[in-house]
């Protein structure tokens, strides 16, 4: 609890010794200022009762520093930057404590910019009638000088109502602290943490990196203005699977943050499938300076990592990390002897990078860094900041005590009234203009930092608005009332500064996220550098959780301007090369699983990306190329009419088909002769139109099978080849019984006759015709795509619907045939001119034999092959029955008809 210490001083009668001091650490002050000589606080400053008080002596209660800005208002915001840094004695227990500086390093004229937002941020709340119009708004900011003691020491200060630190009173109320914006990066901040929470003072946070694993749980006191990190991690991730760098270095400090960045980073790309090459935690400056070995570490560390082969880095970018990573460049470069301007690699920075001067050695090349790609806290363009510089005037501080410091350091100049003031130094006149700073040293737009620190003011501003007007309608107060600041508990604030929404400005919406956390996303940066030390920052992406899904990651790579040194852009990182199309990548033992081996894809399956696990294969409607990286169109295969073996097939049919009815004419026109009325006319008829159909019947297997033509293929060629053969096997029969009539006293005579020969060919094609019917009616063949057969063709077939029932057609036929070559055989010798058995014998030997030989070619051959055998043997077999048997007839009708006569009939050769 804060107590009133100027009640608590004068009942004890204290309270203008108190005065005394404080009137002396005003002096001390100017003596700093003035540039005097380090004193030992405690013979500077006597105690109240006159003696030496070793007390007041201590290191984080009596040294005060010039470096501050105040600004008077009803209501304090307190402010810790990071603007200069320091080396200071360590404390030996020897002597009294004190704080004294062994050496000042240089300012970081960038971090200028952390101040003037903050004023900037004030100066448009106090203008702003509709927030907080009848209080004023003021602020208090101190440096940290990086330093922890100097952290603590001016934390306490914020804290104090006057210059001297009385933890625990006010002496002032004059001086009402609500809130405290910093610290820039997670060190400070959690040593501000540590006492503000005491306090419950809210701490508005800006650093990238969260102090503690679970602030809401650990820190209930701190705010961050900066998105949950968690996003710049999965933002990286995204980059690297972008431009599919998957095998990577990762840079960090040896500290609990590089840690940090370390034990959540290397997982999360490990899920996404990146391989981390190496992984280097080194030493900051400060501690290679304090400890040699850690520099042998630096030293080592620049020979590993800038001659690898790895071509992307990420590198946890805070100073101290950037620091050591600069002199590990610079190393590199005297070991080799020559300037380096790049070492051929593109650098992934988090969102602390920034080129600062403390960082930069006279001969550091920056160009080692152009092309880095690097996340930054998403900022807006904000005019009025740039109109605000122009109106710093270093000559009327007006309690700024930085602005002077940093002139004087900016422009390489001293103001006359410096003690360090020299003749062959340049004079600082005041007028020097700020755009005319390189941009190492300071940067005109606001950075992602300071836009940090602007949100934060109107967080801050816009919370106490909304408790003044919850105060005033609980209280029934007029809309207009002033808020009651010197009653108001910094612990009030709490509530409404963590449920804050506001547009800012330039219309950005503000609010925290449940861990009190900015909600909104990072910007992807692209930082191109030039020989003269300037460089260009361009934004090129967004990683934005708040966007809809599929939208939270985008880059526009065309904007991407990399390093010129590099030989592709953007370069490879990998492991090993790419495999290409047509291959897969396979494991190697031992390797990360980013190392891999390529093996091509087997025989009918393709890979048609870079490094894919898995070929697949073809739709059923494709085929993979030659190179197995690519499916093509598979193409149509039936028995066309245009192309050859279709043309041919269609012609040799038609040929036939010409010839058999050329034969039927003959023996219509020859009907009479005893040749023609040998073996029954009528069956010669019969034979002759069937075989005619039969040659026609192939052109049912020619052209795009239809349901119509698959229906009748093979029902057409099993009824008519069976009617055929049944004409042969009424012939043969008729053959047989007539010469066994002649005999004297045979019984066979009754048997001879029209009756007996229409009764085999109707019974034997009607067993045929039974059986194509039950085909057809139970499961009948249909127009149908074989993908499978042939590789790179579909078949177009006629699917036969029954197997079975297309192989009872053809053991039927081949049963008929069997009977008839059998009873032919037999026959053959019987004593007559016009025997025809003979004939059949031979006639039935070639159908017999091309049909047997149908067999095995037909399950051999596939697509249109198969159908072409089948027309084959239909045209062979028929042509064999046409020429076997009416070949030796039409020879005597048309070339011997001498012997076309009836006494040839009966002719006996009995010898």
């Amino acid at each position: 609890m804060l107590l009133d210490c100027a009640q608590h001083l004068s009942a004890n009668g204290e309270l203008d010794d108190r005065k005394n001091h404080a009137s002396l650490i005003d002096k001390f002050t100017l003596s700093k200022q003035s540039g005097a000589t380090e004193k030992d606080c405690d013979n500077e400053l006597p105690s109240a009762d006159g003696k030496e008080d070793s007390v007041m002596c201590s290191t984080t209660d009596l040294f005060q520093l010039p470096y501050e800005y105040y600004r008077k208002g009803d209501v304090l915001i307190g402010e810790m930057t990071s603007q200069l840094g320091c080396m200071m004695d360590e404390i030996s227990f020897s002597e009294h404590p004190k704080t004294k500086f062994a050496d000042q390093l240089l300012a970081t004229p960038k971090n200028y910019q952390h101040v003037l937002s903050l004023a900037l941020a004030v100066e448009e709340i106090n203008e702003n009638p509709k927030i907080l119009s009848n209080v004023s708004l003021g602020f208090h900011t101190y440096d940290s000088y990086t330093n922890e003691r100097m952290t603590h020491q001016n934390t306490l200060k914020l804290l104090s109502s006057t210059e001297r630190i009385v933890p625990n009173f006010i002496c002032d109320r004059k001086k009402n602290m609500i809130a405290v914006i910093g610290g820039q990066d997670s060190d400070i901040t959690l040593h501000m943490a540590i006492i503000l929470d005491i306090y419950k003072i809210a701490q508005v946070a800006y650093c990238v990196l969260a102090p503690v694993r679970s602030i809401k749980a650990q820190l209930p006191s701190l705010y961050r203005m900066v998105p949950k990190e968690i996003y710049q991690y999965k933002g990286i991730a995204q980059l690297l699977l972008h431009f599919q760098w998957i095998w990577v270095g990762i840079i960090a400090t040896d500290d609990e943050s590089g840690e940090t960045f370390l034990e959540i980073l290397i997982p999360l790309l490990s899920q996404h499938g990146i391989c981390t090459a190496f992984y280097q935690k080194m030493p900051s400056l400060s501690q290679a300076m304090e400890n040699f070995s850690s520099l042998d570490v630096i030293r080592s560390t620049s020979v590993r990592f800038i001659t690898s082969k790895v071509k992307v880095l990420t590198v946890c970018a805070e100073p101290k990390t950037i620091a050591a990573l600069i002199w590990i460049i610079y190393l590199f470069s005297l070991l080799k002897g020559i300037r380096e301007t790049s070492i051929g690699k593109v650098w992934i920075m988090t969102a602390q990078w920034n080129f600062s001067p403390e960082l930069l050695h006279k001969d550091f090349d920056i160009q080692v860094f152009d092309g880095t790609l690097s996340f930054a806290i998403h900022s807006n363009e904000r005019q009025t900041f740039t109109s605000f510089l122009k109106t710093l005037n270093p000559n009327t501080a007006n309690g700024d005590g930085f602005l002077r410091i940093f002139w004087e350091q900016a422009f390489n100049c001293f103001f006359s009234d410096s003690n360090e003031y020299k003749e062959r130094i340049d004079s600082c006149t005041g007028l020097e203009k700020l755009e005319s700073l390189p941009q190492t040293l300071f940067e005109i737009s606001m950075t992602g930092q300071s836009y940090s620190i602007y949100n934060a003011v109107h967080a801050i501003a816009h919370s106490l608005h909304r408790m003044h007007s919850s105060m005033s309608k609980h209280r029934a107060m007029a809309k207009k009332s002033k808020l009651d600041h010197k009653n108001l508990k910094s612990w009030q604030l709490h509530y409404f500064l963590r449920s804050i929404s506001f547009n800012n400005s330039v219309g950005e919406t503000v609010s925290f996220d449940e861990n009190r956390e900015l909600a909104a996303g990072f910007d992807i940066m692209n930082w191109v550098t030039f020989p003269n030390q300037s460089f260009l920052r361009m934004k090129v992406g967004r990683m934005d959780p708040q966007a809809s899904q599929n939208q939270e990651f985008t880059l526009n790579k065309e904007d991407i301007m990399w390093n010129s040194v590099l030989n592709q852009v953007p370069p490879f990182a990998l492991c090993n090369d790419h495999c290409h199309q047509g291959y897969v990548r396979e494991k190697k033992e031992g390797k990360p699983f980013c190392c891999y081996d390529c093996a091509p894809c087997p025989d009918g399956m393709i890979s048609n990306q870079k490094d894919m696990d898995n070929c697949f294969k073809c739709p059923e409607n494709q085929f993979p190329n030659k190179g197995q990286n690519q499916c093509i169109q598979k193409a149509f295969n039936f028995l066309s009419f245009s192309e050859p073996l279709g043309l041919t097939l269609a012609f040799m049919a038609l040929s036939f088909s010409l010839i058999t009815a050329f034969i039927l004419g003959i023996f219509t026109k020859h009907q009479d002769t005893p040749i023609v009325k040998a073996n029954n006319r009528e069956l010669t008829y019969f034979l002759l139109i069937s075989l005619l159909l039969c040659f026609l019947c192939s052109f049912l297997f020619i052209g795009w099978p239809h349901t119509v033509t698959c229906y009748l293929r093979q029902a057409a060629f099993g009824i008519l080849f069976s009617v055929a053969v049944s004409c042969i096997l009424a012939k043969t029969i008729t053959v047989v019984l007539a010469f066994l009539a002649t005999k004297p006293g045979s019984r066979m005579r009754k048997w001879v006759g029209k009756i007996l020969t229409y009764f085999v060919l109707l019974g034997s094609s009607f067993i045929q015709m039974s059986i194509c019917a039950v085909w057809i009616c139970t499961a009948p063949p249909f127009p149908d795509f074989d993908f499978h057969s042939l590789t790179e063709e579909i078949v177009v077939e006629c699917n036969e619907g029954s197997a079975t029932m297309f192989y009872c057609v053809l053991g039927y036929l081949g049963l008929l045939a069997f009977v008839s070559f059998t009873m032919a055989f037999h026959a053959r010798k019987l004593p007559d001119s016009f025997n025809e058995a003979k004939f059949i014998t031979f006639s039935m030997l070639v159908f017999c034999s091309v049909w047997l030989s149908f067999v095995p070619s037909y399950l051999s051959t596939k697509g249109k092959h198969m159908v072409a055998v089948e027309i084959f043997s239909i045209l062979a077999s028929s042509a064999g029955l046409l020429g076997c048997i009416f070949a030796p007839k039409c020879y005597i009708i048309l070339l011997k008809p001498n012997l076309n006569r009836k006494d040839h009939l009966f002719r006996r050769n009995w010898e």
